[in-house]
């Protein structure tokens, strides 16, 4: 099999097409710090561009590292045995290559980035790496993986900032109860196995029904957060306007999942999630950009 079927095979593996999913927050994070600082629109233009393969650049080194280290688990589990790892279809050694060079590339758009990005870098892999090992010691395994996601935003106002200003924990926090929320829900799907093979979830330790109320807690944290960062930045209409399409979306989420009714748990996941986090970003940009203009 040729370098480039290996590569096509390993982005089927991470799905990267879902690095949609907190790109739109990390820039936000970044929008926001532009807004609060002095840096021309030139400067801002590069660095938003190196915020985007290193988000990318992260992700894919977390995922893959993710199906590497959960190849055997994978294999026991019949809704992820075919996954490409354990069905033989991908080599784990191509998989490792694929993690390094990823690593590495992050490395570099976070020294291109600022010095302090460029510090920070190993702590951040560090953290998304740790998410692959939660699962086999912690129940709230599904709030690491939030926190994974969660950071992007703070690390997109240092990129931006050089520095980090606490408001924007807001949108970290936010990003984590929503990602831990979305993770609940998929989570279910596995209950069954994760009781047999002695896996840690939420599902697990309070039974479906009381992981999907829990789910449902976790983003409504989310919307109260988001609230407070709109409060702290002083925005306006459009920003809260953004957060109730969000209260409608989780809403709808929410609808398709039922505790003795899981089939549409990849609509729930997958399509509605995405469409969270690009409605947010559009609702705050517009936001930003008008507020600017009457600046």
């Amino acid at each position: 099999m040729g370098f480039w079927k290996h590569l096509r095979l390993t982005l089927e593996m991470i799905r990267f097409e879902h690095s949609i999913f907190a790109l739109p927050f990390a820039l936000t994070g970044a929008l926001l710090a532009f807004r609060e600082s002095h840096i021309s629109g030139r400067l801002f233009t590069v660095k938003l561009a190196w915020i985007v393969v290193a988000m990318v650049a992260a992700r894919s080194a977390a995922m893959a590292f993710n199906r590497i280290l959960d190849r055997d688990i994978d294999s026991r589990n019949p809704r992820t045995k075919m996954r490409h790892l354990p069905a033989g279809i991908l080599t784990a050694r191509f998989a490792w290559g694929f993690v390094a060079c990823s690593v590495l590339v992050f490395l570099l758009a976070a020294r291109a980035l600022n010095p302090l990005c460029f510090n920070l870098a190993p702590l951040a892999i560090a953290v998304v790496f740790f998410y692959s090992f939660t699962k086999r010691f912690t129940t709230f395994s599904h709030l690491v993986l939030g926190f994974s996601l969660g950071i992007a935003p703070a690390a997109a106002w240092i990129a931006v900032a050089g520095s980090l200003d606490p408001k924007i924990l807001w949108l970290t926090a936010a990003v984590t109860f929503w990602t831990a929320g979305f993770d609940v829900i998929y989570s279910c799907q596995d209950y069954e196995f994760d009781v047999g093979a002695g896996l840690f979830s939420l599902p697990r330790r309070f039974g479906i029904a009381g992981a999907l109320w829990i789910a449902r807690l976790f983003h409504v944290a989310m919307v109260a957060c988001l609230l407070a960062l709109a409060f702290s930045f002083a925005l306006g209409w459009l920003s809260l306007a953004g957060i109730g399409s969000i209260v409608l979306l989780l809403l709808y989420e929410h609808s398709l999942v039922k505790a003795d009714d899981l089939s549409r748990v990849d609509a729930a996941f997958f399509t509605v999630n995405g469409y969270v986090s690009v409605l947010f970003f559009l609702f705050w940009a517009a936001d930003m950009y008008f507020l600017r203009l009457r600046a």
